[in-house]
């Protein structure tokens, strides 16, 4: 598959691994052509995702070991077709203006290249130019829908809500910046049991003057509350006087409370007044809360939007033979399945399934995406692959767009506490967020106010700033930087730190940059139009600017493997390398003092890796202060 950022023109090329894969496809089509290879054009795709980055230097920059599982199906031997392969790339002249000739397979059969130092300064000339750092759009843009965050209204967020709302932000980001139409949509819990718990809270033991003053707060006390009288936990009760006390005077609250749920339903005039009284106090606080994360949706269409459509989904779903009763219940029963997936209770209340189908088809029909992602917890799996069958085997009016596009879990893992369990309070409740933001931007306040920090002379709204970006962006960068499908340890100690792979020490590293371009009085716009017009003034010889320079022309090429596995911790962990390197490279050479063409060379290293570290953040949702 063609990489769309590579170019044959050696002075426009950023992403060298798309360009050698550019190379590498040629050389197999050419072999193909010349019945030198039995393969097909299919095949190609495949192949061409075992070019990568060497893992050690001294091989080169770009690996490619397509010849060991080519020569496996042709079978010929791996370094007898690598010397094949290699005889054409040393021929093509798309290939030697940006690469040094192959002097022969390494091992069983690798083909290993090195980027011309020219081409590289080039590389590095027209990076410095570009706005997008010479990351071109994809060639082929998909309409990509990205579900995620999802928080129930009537409940606090919690810090089980932070996992979903920074991976779906980021992938959002990085999915438009590659050039992706991106639909963002919050499909709230707006329609469910915490609300019957609520109304029939407001009903038995609201307190007026509370509402008045703080109706959020208010809100969300009666949920808790009422939580625990209709669960009736003796071990809860025994810790909280007043629930006992209600769960005594209403045995059947639990029961009271499903059916003030199903009048919400069924469109009790009074539950429903209620309903869009509450809905706006519990909008404005979660949205204050999105707020403060940087995080913004182009839809809000939680589950009582889609609610209308519930019964003809079951409608549906049983005339066309998918779904049948079973105990008084609706459900699909699939093959090779257990559990049926039940799309209507016993009572006639909907679930969970019966939404996430109707809200899938509307999709369908009204946004016709390629691709829909539905970013939620590990736990969730089994749900969604059921969900998707369904989908795909339902002949409702989008059923044509359903069977072509792609429909995706991104699973993530659970964030613990130091003790190894789910990250509680001590008290043994879930974390709030609000509460998880405060102490992270209480702590980087800390830390913004002492030593050199405190030197720099921020007053103190600018320290207040400071902290925002830093403790948010800590939190946000702890949970990024895991790989999503495992559990993590939360501690605030560790993503705090100006070392290791943490945003402060990212941010750190940008703020270092800036502070460069300030001490030296740089016009760092000049100096890119300077570097863009005449890419000679590059001359990358020390090791370590070379290093420095394939590295942050990595963007496309990490942004790519980002989009592919919907990780972004690729992109962490590329940021943490790259800061390395700039760190390496600047504390061994001189950048201010350097003359000539030494001095723009690092000099734009420098602005390139400091713009560069800052779009990565910026694509993760994290703010970069311009000093630390």
């Amino acid at each position: 598959m063609k990489a769309s950022a590579a170019t044959t023109d050696a002075a426009g090329v950023t992403d060298f691994r798309a360009a050698f894969r550019d190379c590498m496809a040629g050389v197999l089509q050419s072999a193909m052509s010349a019945d030198e290879l039995s393969i097909e054009a299919s095949d190609i795709p495949a192949l061409l995702e075992l070019v990568r980055e060497t893992a050690d230097p001294k091989f080169g920059d770009y690996t490619a070991t397509l010849a060991m599982p080519l020569a496996k199906r042709l079978g010929a031997k791996p370094r007898d077709l690598a010397e094949r392969l290699i005889v054409r790339l040393n021929a093509d002249t798309c290939f030697t203006r940006l690469f040094d000739h192959v002097t022969g397979p390494v091992g069983p059969g690798f083909i290993n290249v090195r980027v011309r130092d020219d081409a590289l300064a080039c590389g590095v000339a027209a990076a410095c130019g570009d706005p997008r750092l010479g990351v071109l759009p994809v060639a082929q843009s998909e309409t990509i829908v990205l579900d995620y965050s999802s928080p129930n209204v009537a409940k606090p967020m919690h810090v089980g809500h932070i996992r979903s709302t920074v991976i779906g932000d980021a992938l959002a980001r990085i999915l438009r910046f590659r050039g992706h139409r991106v639909i963002t949509d919050n499909h709230l819990g707006d329609w469910g049991t915490q609300f019957g718990m609520i109304l029939w809270g407001w009903k038995h033991c609201r307190d007026e003057a509370a509402y008045t003053a703080d109706p959020t707060a208010e809100l969300s006390r009666l949920y808790r509350l009422v939580r625990k009288v209709a669960d009736a936990k003796p071990e809860e009760l025994a810790a909280d006087p007043e629930a006992a006390a209600l769960a005594e005077a209403h045995p059947e609250a639990g029961r009271e409370v499903l059916l003030e749920t199903a009048k919400l339903h069924e469109g009790d005039a009074e539950n429903r007044r209620l309903w869009d009284e509450f809905m706006p106090a519990c909008r404005r606080e979660i949205e204050r809360i999105y707020g403060r994360l940087d995080v913004t949706f182009d839809h809000t269409l939680g589950e009582s939007f889609f609610q209308p459509l519930l019964a003809g989904v079951v409608t549906d779903l049983t005339a066309a033979g998918l779904a049948r009763e079973s105990r008084g219940a609706i459900g699909v029963f699939l093959d090779g399945q257990e559990t049926p997936l039940l799309i209507r209770k016993a009572d006639g209340a909907f679930l969970y399934a019966t939404t996430d189908l109707a809200t899938l088809a509307w999709r369908a029909e009204h946004w016709q995406p390629d691709r829909i992602l539905y970013v939620v917890d590990h736990r969730q799996s089994q749900h969604f692959q059921q969900v998707f069958t369904t989908a795909r085997s339902w002949g409702c009016r989008a059923a044509e767009r359903l069977a072509a596009m792609q429909l995706v879990h991104v699973a993530f893992g659970t964030v613990l506490g130091e003790d190894g369990k789910p990250f509680k309070t001590r008290a043994g409740a879930a974390v709030g967020l609000e509460a998880l933001l405060d102490e992270g931007v209480e702590r980087a306040l800390a830390i913004v106010g002492e030593g050199e920090h405190a030197r720099q002379g921020m007053d103190e709204a600018q320290r207040q700033e400071v902290a925002e970006a830093v403790g948010i962006g800590a939190i946000k960068y702890a949970d990024l930087s895991q790989n999503r499908t495992t559990d993590y340890v939360f501690s605030f100690d560790k993503m705090l730190e100006l070392k290791g792979n943490t945003a402060a020490y990212m941010q750190y590293a940008v703020a270092r940059v800036e502070g460069i371009a300030g001490r030296g009085g740089i016009d760092r716009e000049a100096l890119r139009q300077q570097v863009a017009a005449d890419p000679a003034s590059i001359e990358l010889a020390d090791p370590r600017e070379r290093r420095l320079a394939l590295a942050a022309l990595r963007l496309a090429a990490v942004l790519e493997d980002v989009e592919a596995d919907y990780r972004p911790n690729l992109l962490t962990g590329w940021l943490f390398e790259l800061a390395g390197l700039f760190s390496s490279f600047y504390d061994a050479l001189p950048v201010l003092k350097a003359e000539g063409r030494q001095r723009t060379t690092r000099l734009a290293l420098c602005d390139l890796t400091g713009r560069t570290l800052r779009q990565g953040l910026e694509l993760l949702g994290i703010r970069v202060p311009l000093q630390m």
